[in-house]
């Protein structure tokens, strides 16, 4: 029970944003890795809320959207926007973040109310940024440690590194695009002064014990240094 008394947020799955009533854009994220997270911290005795888009596994310990249950609070979204919302609404008092949501990155500019026939040639999706949430958590951190995620394909440490400064996190953890829908995954955790730790191959649940064994390292020296209360670069 070493993270008791903690409040942990811990985000899961994939984005939808919706094309028209019928399509979406999204991704292969089946949220594994976030609700092994928030069942690691809640075994650990983590007051844990847990923010996912769709996906088809049962939240742990909880059945109820929005209901506390054996220390989960789970809350169902859809698209980015709907994510930011949920996270900045519970970010009060959270004593540790981690993002291992997989968000869309782009969301289509005009969402047409009605299904969109298929007509001859090329079709032209114009496509606008969604908010990067952890981003902007990281401009105003006040003490909270930051876990993120990254998944590349190609020049994994060095895109990861470049992702854990400019967002200000403490710990970011860098994955292979693999382990989408696989219970297992080979990842890298690397930490703000750029060590690299190299995990074997693994289930999501020792992983995300191994993630919040490294946050419980940090903790002591966030709280005594000022570590996590920086601002961001």
């Amino acid at each position: 029970m070493d993270f008791k008394g903690k409040k942990i947020l811990v985000s899961a799955g994939p984005t939808q944003e919706p094309l028209d009533p019928v399509r979406f854009i999204t991704n292969p994220s089946t949220g594994k890795m976030g609700f092994a997270l928030a069942s690691s911290a809640m075994r650990r005795g983590g007051e844990v809320i847990l923010v996912s888009g769709p996906t088809n596994l049962s939240p742990p310990s909880c059945s109820l959207a929005g209901k506390k249950a054996g220390g989960v609070k789970f809350i169902p979204v859809r698209t980015a926007l709907q994510m930011r919302k949920a996270i900045f609404r519970n970010l009060k008092g959270v004593d540790v973040l981690i993002m291992a949501a997989a968000v869309s990155d782009y969301r289509p500019k005009k969402v047409s109310k009605r299904k969109i026939k298929k007509r001859r040639g090329a079709f032209l999706l114009k496509l606008e940024p969604t908010p990067d949430i952890l981003y902007e958590v990281g401009r105003r951190k006040e003490g909270r440690i930051l876990v993120g995620f990254s998944i590349e394909t190609e020049d994994l440490v060095k895109n990861a590194k470049a992702k854990l400064r400019k967002k200000n996190l403490d710990l970011i953890v860098a994955n292979d695009p693999n382990g989408f829908g696989s219970p297992t995954n080979v990842v890298k955790i690397i930490d703000r002064d750029g060590k690299v730790e190299s995990l074997p191959r693994m289930s999501k649940e020792k992983i995300a014990e191994r993630v919040f064994d490294r946050v419980k390292e940090i903790m002591p020296a966030c709280a005594r240094k000022g570590a996590c209360a920086h601002k961001g670069d």
